[in-house]
């Protein structure tokens, strides 16, 4: 099930250094929300924070609330592991794990999870393969190492791998960036299929990739060198990229900063 996602005044550190400052928004289920800006602005920081992998780093911090359907994923008692079950991730380059199988690779996190059955296996396997529209292309050598499969191919084995463990929310960071066209417009159309089951929320440097897949678009940006990233608005799609409320927005879209 799709959960809602809300940050309210959501700091994001490194040590001492404070990447996000004062980052508030809500994110409607079954939907894909695109956060786009200059490098450095704290986009992939505050996906990082969504699902506490921001966390895993020495002396990182987060102050703030972080809510999936009004729990605090930060709430005391709350276990990482589960969060991060909760919401899947899938990274800039494919990262399948270069020793497993097509097949291993799949239900990696199942049998983390503790799922044994090898009927409940294959069932998940095809099922998450199905959804990435992978299956009809790997069908036939699931027992072949996924490393050998095209850049395309191991990104879209890379969603298998987070969708199998079912998540509610799927985070992707970058996901296209390593990818030829034709793979990118394979990604885009798999991620438009995939925003009825799941929340989405993609960070991308192609404006143009935001345009065409989001519903709804957040720019962040920063004052300087040095200084943290903030959010500086979030809307519909269309808005952003035609009559966005904030000069600066406009300023980046039409590429007089940034």
């Amino acid at each position: 099930m799709a959960k809602r996602i809300e940050a309210v005044d959501l700091d994001a550190y490194y040590g001492g250094f404070r990447a996000i400052e004062g980052v508030t928004l809500t994110i409607e289920p079954k939907s894909i929300t695109a956060l786009i800006g200059p490098s450095g602005c704290g986009k992939s920081t505050f996906l990082r924070t969504i699902n506490r992998m921001h966390e895993v780093l020495p002396g990182a911090r987060v102050t703030g609330q972080l809510l999936l359907d009004d729990e605090d994923v930060y709430g005391p008692g709350v276990d990482p592991v589960g969060v991060r079950r909760a919401i899947g991730m899938v990274f800039q380059r494919p990262n399948p794990f270069p020793t497993m199988s097509i097949y291993d690779n799949v239900v990696a996190g199942l049998r983390l999870n503790g799922v044994k059955k090898k009927g409940d296996l294959d069932d998940a396997a095809e099922q998450s393969l199905r959804s990435a529209n992978l299956w009809n292309e790997v069908k036939d050598r699931l027992g072949k190492p996924g490393a050998g499969l095209s850049g395309g191919q191991q990104q879209r084995l890379c969603i298998a791998r987070a969708v199998a463990v079912e998540p509610q929310v799927l985070l992707m960071d970058e996901p296209c960036s390593a990818l030829d066209p034709i793979s990118t417009l394979a990604i885009e159309d798999l991620m438009t299929e995939l925003k009825d089951r799941y929340t989405i929320i993609i960070v991308t440097h192609n404006m143009q990739q935001a345009a065409r897949v989001s519903d709804r678009t957040g720019f962040f940006t920063i004052d300087g060198p040095g200084t943290p990233g903030r959010l500086v608005e979030i809307d519909e799609t269309p808005k952003i990229f035609s009559n966005p409320s904030e000069k600066r927005t406009e300023d980046y879209i039409t590429g007089r900063f940034g």
